[in-house]
């Protein structure tokens, strides 16, 4: 599990082709690795992978075909830029929120401008990931937890902070580019919840009346759905 704040910007430093997946060395730049041991959990653009080798600079990692399917890795190329987190641990503040680690689509930027101090970004997100996406509710970008401004549709805006822009990959967003998302893991449980709620035979329904419904969702202000 990770909290989407980025500890420190890696780059990568090989590529490598292993009959029909990859292998990944990333330079660590200023994150330390004096704790983390062979079998850690590196959070690379919101990707956990595994460290199965530890240079002094860096470490190896492998990458499935089925992460590789999923993500923007495939297109890599040595020198890039990416966000780095280790695990967290019990001890560690939740400062951004919960991060599995398990990129849910691609969005694309479509849009940045700037803002004062501040950038703004517009982001599509992929059809079947909109409804997760709520107004002034997180989402991860590439491994980077922000709060969402605004959701029109499939597109959702960003507001980023100097600060942000400084210590992430942010910087190098253009128009085009794509980039991993994963949804807050609060939204996709409530959705399977719900699933199985209305999956329910009716006379069970009846009985189990204190479950979690859409009324009761809406009551405490997580949907905009009414009774009557």
């Amino acid at each position: 599990m990770f909290t989407g704040i980025v500890e420190a910007v890696g780059t990568i430093a090989a590529v490598e082709e292993q009959q029909g997946d990859l292998q990944l060395y990333i330079r660590t730049g200023d994150l330390e690795l004096a704790d983390v041991k062979l079998g850690d959990s590196i959070a690379v653009n919101g990707v956990c992978l595994t460290a199965i080798d530890l240079p002094s600079d860096g470490f190896w990692a492998d990458v499935s075909r089925e992460t590789l399917t999923h993500t923007r890795f495939p297109s890599l190329a040595v020198g890039e830029k990416v966000n780095l987190e280790k695990a967290l641990m019990p001890t560690s503040r939740l400062g951004g929120h919960i991060v599995t680690g398990h990129v849910d689509g691609l969005g694309e930027v479509v849009d940045r401008r700037d803002d004062a101090r501040s950038v703004r970004f517009t982001i599509k997100a992929p059809a079947a990931l909109g409804r997760y996406i709520a107004g002034k509710g997180s989402i991860t970008v590439d491994g980077t937890s922000l709060t969402v401004n605004a959701v029109n549709g499939d597109l959702f805006e960003l507001n980023i902070v100097p600060h942000t822009v400084q210590e992430t990959i942010i910087d190098h967003y253009v128009p085009g580019r794509q980039v991993h998302l994963e949804v807050d893991i609060i939204a996709r449980y409530l959705e399977r919840m719900l699933g199985y709620r209305s999956a329910e035979p009716e006379e069970e329904s009846q009985e189990s009346s204190g479950g979690l419904t859409l009324d009761k969702l809406a009551e405490f202000g997580f949907t905009n759905r009414r009774g009557g």
